[in-house]
């Protein structure tokens, strides 16, 4: 959703990345802190201490995030749920889960675990401030005072009751627990969360229009990251509600057009490429092997002078365990799979031999069309 992201570590075996989105809102964070908000809170001080109070608050913020999200991994880890990695981007930061949780009790402690670390964190600074002794107009004290606060806006967001903020998941936890229906509590929650996310949205608008164009601007892209986010965790039900109980086979195109790995690439543009006109092929070698996928859009990368001496297997994305899955796998795997890697076509592969190829693409037109062909006659 928010594009390229970088991996900077590991704790406890989980990877942790930032987003490119994350580097331009901390720039823009502390430029904000050091030009109006320290100013505001003390006059007087040097322009250099303000500016290294707003990198040193940026920072305070990204430990901030990052320990908000691990507390949800650690207990996610606690309940047997494995985690992909943690992601800091324009909007805060996500524990990626690779699995939902399996009762209504893991889903409560694994939302209630970020705000209650995010509250831990506001009090432990306000100890700290306190025992310190700094004032008010000290640089340090003003910098304890800005992040313990933040923490506690920090948790108190993160509790309204909009799906997926972690207020959203207690409510589905809720839902779940008095019900005992996951589904329809994830539908309630996701509803709820959709319809709080629009009406963040609309009291930004009602601020652009009061002349707060900066704060309410924020409100809008924050409500409708809610609202998207909302929705994304409604369709994804669906479609574990549609693929359950279906293979791959049933949704591969089994009739491909392939090529070979030593075909030239200038060949392959003129005698595959403009007459099918597909995005990508599917590469096997002459026993039938599935040796790769390669993309049109690669073609790019490669300078039009070596095109007629360029193979095929040079510019494919290899077959490996994260592009190619069997026949007879549940095709809710297959779906959560691309969702893990990023790949939007996966080899069918039996014994090695190719025998299909499925894309997010024709999954996402099945679900559409389940969704609008299987609803009950009213």
């Amino acid at each position: 959703m928010f594009g390229s992201s970088l991996t900077l570590f590991r704790v406890f075996g989980i990877e942790i990345k930032v987003n490119l989105s994350w580097a331009f809102i901390a720039l823009l964070i502390a430029w904000s802190l050091a030009s109006g908000t320290f100013p505001d809170m003390h006059e007087g001080l040097a322009k250099a201490t303000y500016w290294a109070m707003g990198i040193l608050a940026v920072v305070g913020i990204f430990f901030s995030i990052l320990l908000h999200e691990l507390a949800h991994s650690l207990v996610a880890l606690k309940h047997g749920i494995p985690m992909r990695g943690i992601t800091l981007h324009l909007f805060g930061g996500a524990a990626e889960m690779e699995a939902e949780p399996t009762s209504a009790r893991a889903e409560f402690l694994m939302a209630i675990a970020g705000p209650a670390s995010s509250v831990a964190i506001g009090l432990i600074l306000r100890l700290v401030l306190w025992a310190s002794g700094l004032g008010g107009d000290d640089p340090a004290g003003i910098l304890l005072r800005y992040l313990a606060t933040l923490n506690f806006i920090l948790a108190a967001f993160n509790m309204l009751p909009a799906f997926p903020l972690d207020g959203g998941r207690v409510l589905r936890a809720a839902l779940w627990s008095r019900s005992g229906d996951r589904a329809a509590a994830t539908r309630t929650a996701a509803r709820i969360g959709g319809a709080i996310g629009f009406g963040i949205a609309g009291l930004g608008l009602v601020e652009i229009l009061a002349g707060a164009f900066g704060g309410g601007l924020w409100l809008v892209l924050i409500g409708f990251f809610i609202r998207s986010a909302a929705q994304t965790a409604e369709i994804d039900l669906a479609a574990r509600s549609v693929f359950t109980g279906h293979a791959v086979a049933d949704y591969m195109a089994a009739d491909l057009i392939t090529v070979g790995p030593n075909m030239a690439v200038g060949d392959f543009l003129e005698t595959v490429v403009y007459r099918s006109r597909h995005a990508a092929y599917p590469v096997v070698d002459g026993a039938g092997t599935a040796r790769g996928l390669v993309q049109v859009g690669s073609l790019h990368r490669l300078p039009r002078e070596d095109w007629a001496t360029t193979p095929v297997l040079s510019i494919m994305d290899p077959a490996s365990p994260e592009t190619t899955v069997s026949p007879d796998r549940p095709a809710v795997d297959a779906l959560e799979q691309m969702q893990r890697t990023g790949q939007g076509r996966l080899l069918v592969v039996a014994d090695g031999k190719l025998v299909g190829l499925l894309t997010l693409k024709d999954l996402l037109e099945t679900l559409s069309l389940r969704m609008q062909f299987d609803r009950p006659a009213k």
